[in-house]
């Protein structure tokens, strides 16, 4: 088992997002393209080394994601469902199960938990606390969350927009 920190940068431009360990290490970068189409997100651990590259689809009803990690593509695909939100991620037969809008759910596999994602209220911007218990999946379910967050301020911008028209 092993605990990550997603810790978004308030006034970022282009979304940054550090992950650390439970020690206060770094782990990973998160660096998200500012005024490009299509938005894309791209991970480096503390080497430098590219781990994880999320790019949204420009042209979707629901947002849609393209994943790859290393050698392998998966796609996070919002579905459409009227009591809560729902999520495929393709490749892995991972499923959601929680309160993914408050950001505090789990991550199935065949039935067993892979992962925990907990919002912390009390910090500045957003911040996740995320246990992985199948660690070959660590990569994978930290393009997942930061793609959740990004669809999540998406949706808050334009909530905030219509509200003050």
């Amino acid at each position: 088992m092993k605990k990550l920190y997603i810790k978004q940068k308030v006034f970022s431009l282009g979304e940054q997002f550090t992950v650390k360990d439970e020690a206060a290490n770094d782990r990973y970068f998160v660096k998200g393209s500012f005024m490009k189409i299509p938005k894309e997100f791209h991970i480096t651990d503390t080497q430098g080394k590219e781990v994880g590259v999320i790019t949204k689809k420009v042209v979707s009803l629901l947002p849609k994601f393209f994943v790859t990690v290393g050698s392998q593509e998966v796609v996070i695909e919002k579905k459409l469902s009227f009591l809560k939100a729902k999520y495929d991620i393709s490749g892995e037969n991972l499923t959601i199960q929680g309160d993914i809008w408050n950001m505090n759910f789990s991550m199935m596999q065949k039935g067993t938990e892979v992962a925990t994602v907990n919002k912390k209220w009390v910090s500045w911007g957003d911040s996740y606390e995320v246990t992985i218990l199948k660690e070959d999946l660590e990569e994978l379910i930290i393009c997942f969350v930061v793609a959740l967050d990004y669809v999540k301020s998406e949706e808050n911008n334009n909530n905030n927009v219509s509200n003050n028209n």
